[in-house]
Parts: C-alpha cells; sequence; structure tokens
C-alpha cells in the first residue's frame, strides 16, 4: 500500500509525519533542527529520498540544507547565492530607493524530473537555480532585470518570491509570484520575463491596474491543465485560462475573499481550496470558525468544509504555503495552522482530523506520496 509523508516547517524545527495510504495512524517524527526557523520544506519529485529545507536566522542567516535519505539524516547543502551584477535598488513604502537585501529563502522548488536541480525564491525577491543538488547558486537575473523591478514594494511580510510553478510539458516554462509586486512568467527558462497580471485591481496602490504592484498570496496550478491557474490576492480569489495573460474574480459566495493559501484537488482540475481569514488586519477565521472552502467549479459556487474542524473561539492562521495534497484516491488535503495544528483529510476535504497538534507557529506543508 502506498505511504503519504507530510513535511512540515515551523518556527522552532522541522516535522515528517508519515503514514500508509490509509492515512489513519500517522508517526510523527522531529523536530529537526529543534529551535531553528524552518521556513520550507520540500521533497523531490523525482525522487522520493531527496529533501531540502530552507533554515533562518537572524544571528546565522540563510542555511540550506538537504537530505538524502528521507529526513533521517542532514547535510548542508550550499549558501553561496551569486547574484548577478548589481544587488540593485527597490522602492519602499515612502518611494525612496533601498538597496537590495538577502533576507530568506521563501520557498524551495525541486525539479521535477532532476533531484539535483532545484529552484529558490528568496527575500528580497529573486530567483536562483541550484543544479548541483543546492551546493550552489546562480540567480536567473531576468526576472529582476525586467524593466519594473527597481518598483516593486514590499508587502506586510516583506519583499517575497514565495511561489514557483513548474509546467510539466515544458521545463522552459516557469510562473512565480512576489509579494508584492504580482505574478510573472517565462517561456525561456528565466531569461526574459512577462508580468500576468491583467485584470486584477487593488485599491491600495497608486494604480489601482497597474502592471505590477499587486500583493499575490498564493497561485496554485492543476498538471493537466497548464493554462488554467488558481490565485488567493490580497483580497480576490481570482482563475486564469490563459496562462495569466487574464485574470478574473471567482470569490463567488465565501464570506470573506481575504486569505493566503490556495491549491487544487489532485484528480479534479476544477476542485479548488481556500481557507478564507477574516480581513488583512484580522489574521483568524471569520466568527472564529476554521472553515476550508471548496469549489467544484473552479470558482464562484463555494461549500464550506467543516467537520472535524474547531467551529467555535478558533483565531489561527494558515499562511500561504502551509496546504498541500496528496495524490492518492482519494486525494488527501493537509494544511498546518499558526497554533501549531496540522490536519488532513483522507476524503478529498469531506471530513478533517489533526494529525499532530501544539507544534510550532506552522509556516509550510508539503506532501509526498511513497511508493
Amino acid at each position: 500500500m502506498s505511504g503519504v509523508r507530510v513535511l512540515v516547517g515551523t518556527r522552532k524545527g522541522a516535522f515528517i509525519l508519515t503514514a500508509d495510504g490509509a492515512r489513519k495512524k500517522w508517526k510523527v517524527d522531529g523536530p529537526h533542527f529543534g529551535g531553528w526557523e524552518i521556513y520550507h520544506l520540500k521533497g523531490s519529485p523525482a525522487d522520493p529520498k531527496r529533501l531540502y529545507a530552507s533554515q533562518s536566522s537572524a544571528w546565522f542567516g540563510q542555511v540550506v540544507h538537504r537530505s538524502n535519505d528521507g529526513g533521517k539524516t542532514w547535510e548542508t547543502a550550499g549558501n553561496e547565492f551569486a547574484y548577478d551584477g548589481e544587488a540593485g535598488t527597490h522602492q519602499w513604502y515612502d518611494g525612496t530607493p533601498h538597496p537590495w537585501e538577502f533576507k530568506r529563502v521563501w520557498h524551495l522548488e525541486p525539479s521535477l524530473n532532476d533531484p539535483d536541480t532545484v529552484y529558490a525564491g528568496v527575500e528580497d525577491a529573486a530567483l536562483f537555480r541550484s543544479m548541483d543538488a543546492g551546493q550552489t547558486w546562480q540567480e536567473l537575473a531576468g526576472l529582476r532585470g525586467h524593466g519594473s523591478g527597481p518598483h516593486w514594494m514590499p508587502g506586510a511580510g516583506g519583499l517575497c518570491l514565495h511561489t514557483i510553478l513548474l509546467d510539466p510539458a515544458n521545463p522552459e516554462r516557469i510562473f512565480i509570484a512576489i509579494s508584492a509586486a504580482g505574478a510573472f512568467r517565462t517561456e525561456d527558462g528565466g531569461k526574459i520575463w512577462q508580468p500576468i497580471n491583467r485584470g486584477l485591481k487593488s485599491d491600495y496602490i497608486p494604480d489601482p491596474e497597474a502592471e505590477v504592484g499587486h500583493c499575490v498570496h498564493h497561485i496554485a496550478r492543476h498538471p493537466a491543465q497548464p493554462n488554467v491557474l488558481y490565485m488567493q490576492k490580497h483580497w480576490d480569489v481570482m482563475r486564469s485560462e490563459n496562462g495569466g495573460d487574464e485574470w478574473h474574480e471567482v470569490s463567488g459566495n465565501l464570506p470573506t475573499d481575504f486569505g493566503f493559501v490556495i491549491d487544487v484537488h489532485a484528480h479534479e482540475p476544477d476542485t479548488i481550496y481556500v481557507v478564507p481569514i477574516t480581513s488583512d488586519s484580522q489574521h483568524y477565521p471569520p466568527d472564529g470558525k476554521l472553515r476550508v472552502f471548496r469549489s467544484r467549479t473552479g470558482g464562484n459556487e463555494w461549500e464550506a468544509l467543516t467537520k472535524g474542524l474547531p467551529q467555535k473561539d478558533c483565531y489561527v492562521n494558515v499562511l500561504r504555503d502551509a496546504m498541500a495534497v496528496d495524490n492518492l484516491d482519494p486525494c488527501g488535503v493537509y494544511f498546518g495552522t499558526t497554533g501549531g495544528q496540522v490536519y488532513g483529510s483522507a476524503d478529498s476535504g469531506d471530513s478533517w482530523t489533526a494529525i499532530v497538534r501544539d507544534l510550532p507557529a506552522v509556516l509550510s506543508v508539503e506532501v509526498q506520496t511513497l511508493p
């Protein structure tokens, strides 16, 4: 029977949760890197034993770790992030220029077919690639070289490149998202980038329909429909049917269209999940009820999934990288909260159980399906 490995990054270490295909009994392993902030933890689709972890520290800076045995042992990978050319500047909230700084790796995205190739989205926003299992890193400088780069502004969490989507049919095609600049696409492996924000509207920027400046929280896509993208924005849930060339809102009957996370069912490309949060100043569920909302129609029509989730006095948040799905049948869905709970559903969201409670605040949740 196939198994599942859920990789959890937290404020004070990494945890690895494993179960067989029934997904009823879970083993909790950790903390790995106890006491250290593990911002993101992700496994290679090409090798289930290869894991990458992003550790950040105000004292020691950014460290990337690698495991070759499914998380049993770890070794420090490379921490030489080589910028191409000048670091450059960006605009701060007051409009004054500030130098580009390397602060942390927000997101690690291993290649779909090569375990030694991995991408890193960092703060301040830039995209890096390693082709030697994380030993050395080189910036894909075309992104910051895009003419809009000097005008990107940080969101409340920083100027972070937090989403990287690789096209399974075309390795040269990559989608990324930056808070608060927007979404971008390359068709040539990262040399030339195109902003893909048409249709986005953001009332809090000087030009609500500007080419860049939109605070995108997360983007998701099903590999069977590479041109259909779903976005959770700073207000608004959006959908694109043409690779981001045009977006339209699909918030529909959600109780609020603010949130951080969005994901897609493994076998149903039009089934998507979000976790609404009250507002950009109140980062907790509306009415204190933790609800995952599911749309089986690609948006607009949403149903609340509540079975097994707290429906009273719950004031946690679910961060942008803290939801993932497995590819078993039925599809499993998992998410973690800032209260330290990791919830799992083995029936596509119809019912939920707390796999583990009382972890440090959860920053990221990723899933590997095991042979």
